[in-house]
């Protein structure tokens, strides 16, 4: 556990159909804080009876409804204990590494930082062209849109001050990956605070505990960015 900083911050893990990489990312994040929530997100493969035993909450969905609406569940039951200061949002399949939940609760404290955004470096050959592509095209479209200059706006691992969290639960809309993008939207539209810390890029080609859809998902990023930064 981060000496440093002990049940300052709690941690937000969204679930769905993860299979067995979720129990050692749960794990590697409770070696960072005592307040791992686990959102299952209408899972169906099972893949939380290893956390039976594990010191995690977990907290269900009946079903599946996106990734946007576990992170508000997640939010909602964070922020019912006072003492926690930050809120990380970690995603299960191992993609982000747990052992950084520090670099993020520091760089929010640091910078008195409203949200800490993971800024992935994409300097590895085993990152597809597409995905460094897309990352760059987003960045340079919400600068444009917001005149905000991010680094890295898809990057789902992310720590919330408690002020912005609640602003989050309070006016932002659930959904699926899109839900990420409006939370920026809302960060710059009503001057909350944003600061950035790399990490290094984690890409397995086929990972099948990625629900990302590249044609649906990023027509649903698009579509909220450009409807939440007009003010529609």
């Amino acid at each position: 556990m981060s000496a440093d900083a002990p049940g300052r911050f709690a941690c937000i893990v969204p679930c769905y159909n993860a299979g067995a990489r979720v129990a050692p990312v749960v794990a590697a994040a409770l070696q960072e804080t005592d307040k791992v929530i686990v959102v299952d997100d209408g899972c169906t493969d099972g893949c939380l009876d290893a956390l039976n035993d594990s010191r995690a909450r977990v907290l269900r969905h009946e079903r599946n409804r996106g990734k946007g609406h576990a992170i508000l569940t997640g939010l909602r039951e964070a922020l019912a204990d006072e003492t926690s200061e930050g809120i990380a949002l970690l995603d299960a399949d191992g993609q982000h590494d747990p052992a950084l939940l520090p670099r993020f609760w520091d760089a929010l404290q640091a910078e008195s930082a409203d949200m800490v955004i993971g800024a992935r470096v994409f300097d590895g050959g085993h990152v597809p062209w597409r995905s460094r592509f897309g990352n760059r095209v987003t960045a340079r479209v919400t600068r444009l849109l917001l005149r905000a200059d991010l680094p890295d706006t898809q990057c789902g691992y992310r720590m919330l001050s408690r002020r912005f969290a609640r602003e989050v639960v309070e006016h932002v809309a659930g959904g699926r990956y899109e839900t990420e993008m409006e939370m920026i939207v809302r960060a710059i539209r009503k001057n909350f605070r944003l600061a950035s810390v790399p990490i290094q890029t984690v890409y397995e080609e086929g990972n099948k505990s990625s629900h990302f859809n590249k044609f649906g998902d990023s027509v649903r990023i698009y579509a909220r960015l450009l409807r939440t930064s007009l003010g529609r």
